[in-house]
């Protein structure tokens, strides 16, 4: 009798748990196809902010940003020294250029960019502090610049040769 009860117990917990497991598929089919019906999906006039490596709906009629010069070399500096350049850019497409963010590889390397938009045509500057404390030799850093262009990642780049300081030098003996 006992087995009876078991084997019955079992057939019940069985089946209630086919049941939920059923009902998940069934959620998880509606929102594939929720998904995957155009109505649902973001639209170029949504809000939407897309990852940067997905291709927006239209690739040509968007901002571009052209840099007169896209690497800088500040030379020789010795370790310490702070240096700065201006990166000049131009919008030379069709929609104004909102840039969202500039960063580097570090935190010795820090951009300002401009916040308001920069019309098509006109121009704009990216400025690049670069603070050498605690660094040597050759330094290339990169200025990865995301903004709504296609594509939406574009670069400009510092070199910098860092003199090792008298004074690390001799602290180091």
């Amino acid at each position: 009798m006992k087995n009876v009860v078991l084997l019955c117990l079992l057939a019940l917990a069985v089946g209630f748990t086919a049941c939920k497991s059923d009902t998940a598929a069934n959620k998880a089919e509606d929102t594939v196809n929720a998904l995957n019906d155009k109505k649902t999906l973001p639209n170029a006039n949504s809000n939407t902010v897309k990852p940067v490596n997905q291709v927006p709906d239209d690739t040509v009629n968007v901002a571009k940003i052209v840099f007169e010069t896209p690497e800088h070399d500040f030379g020789s500096i010795k370790e310490g020294e702070q240096v700065e350049h201006t990166f000049k850019f131009k919008n030379t497409g069709v929609a104004p250029l909102i840039i969202e963010s500039a960063k580097s590889t570090c935190g010795c390397t820090v951009p300002q960019w401009p916040k308001e938009p920069v019309a098509p045509g006109e121009s704009g500057e990216v400025t690049v502090k670069y603070n050498s404390k605690n660094k040597s030799g050759l330094q290339t850093k990169p200025i990865n610049i995301i903004a709504n262009t296609w594509p939406k990642l574009t670069s400009a780049k510092i070199k910098v040769t860092v003199e090792k300081s008298e004074e690390s030098t001799t602290a180091k003996q």
